[in-house]
């Protein structure tokens, strides 16, 4: 059997999520010390243990959410009394801190024409996984976009069964025509990427939507899609483009809002007077 650690390396060579969980405080009696460690899998399977029984199933549950949401949680239990909800009656307490492990988020450019390589490029730079889809083969290579991690060559509605899509994927729409959205869109909003962004203008969005609409898709999918995306730049060229697209990305991801910085600073100066 592989250690923790070596599991987590694992993990992380595969760019998959998981949950360590450490015991970080035992007083009295309690199943497992200070230190003990238990990997959580995003399917709920286990490496190692905390103490098992009720406590631990409950540090499962706890670990599943904290991979979902990416951020640490701070566990305390006492084991005195079930009767009011305490998982044990060893009599100790324990704190357990829940600690996930993100994968690497991937950017997917879907179209590999000027901007999606402008994209491609400042991703990169930026430290994402970098995926390529294009159905022309002349685009989708490492010759014409060099350094992404994966490249598929294929109709665009199969692009979710060529690779998994997972809430730390991004999905960027630079498609060379409202057809290939019509075609490629209804498969990727099954998915459960984090963002979902079609180039374009407001009109080229609202007639793709209504197409979609007569194809049965659901209001509530096609509100996921972020139409225009990007910040408002007034970028022009394809590198200016891909600033405006990452940086809304940026700005979600972070919880940021997009204000101007100096601007913000001003504000909150004026409240504090």
């Amino acid at each position: 059997m592989s250690s923790i650690y070596e599991a987590i390396v694992e993990l992380e060579r595969q760019n998959r999520p998981g949950a360590l969980c450490t015991v970080v405080r035992s007083q009295g009696s309690t199943p497992r010390h200070t230190s003990s460690k238990m990997l959580v899998y995003a399917d709920g399977r286990i490496l190692g243990t905390v103490g098992g029984g009720e406590m631990e199933r409950r540090v499962i549950e706890e670990a599943k959410q904290a991979i979902q949401i990416g951020q640490p949680r701070y566990l305390s239990y006492s084991m005195t009394d079930p009767s009011r909800g305490d998982p044990g009656i060893c009599g100790g307490q324990v704190e357990i801190y829940v600690e996930p492990i993100n994968p690497r988020p991937t950017l997917v450019v879907i179209g590999a024409g000027h901007v999606g390589k402008a994209v491609a490029f400042l991703a990169r730079w930026l430290g994402f996984r970098v995926a390529v889809w294009d159905d022309r083969p002349e685009f989708c290579t490492p010759d014409f976009i060099p350094d992404a991690d994966e490249y598929h060559l294929c109709p665009l509605p199969e692009l979710p069964q060529r690779m998994e899509i997972t809430p730390w994927h991004y999905l960027v729409l630079t498609t060379r025509g409202a057809d290939l959205d019509v075609a490629g869109l209804p498969a990727l909003l099954q998915s459960p990427a984090a963002y979902i962004g079609v180039i374009g203008s407001r009109r080229r969005w609202a007639t793709t939507r209504k197409r979609l609409l007569e194809k049965g898709v659901e209001k509530e999918l096609l509100d996921r899609v972020i139409s225009p995306m990007g910040l408002e730049l007034n970028a022009e060229t394809p590198e200016e483009i891909a600033v405006s697209i990452l940086a809304e990305i940026i700005m979600l991801r972070n919880g940021g809002h997009g204000g101007r910085m100096h601007l913000t600073v001003a504000e909150k100066s004026i409240e504090m007077e």
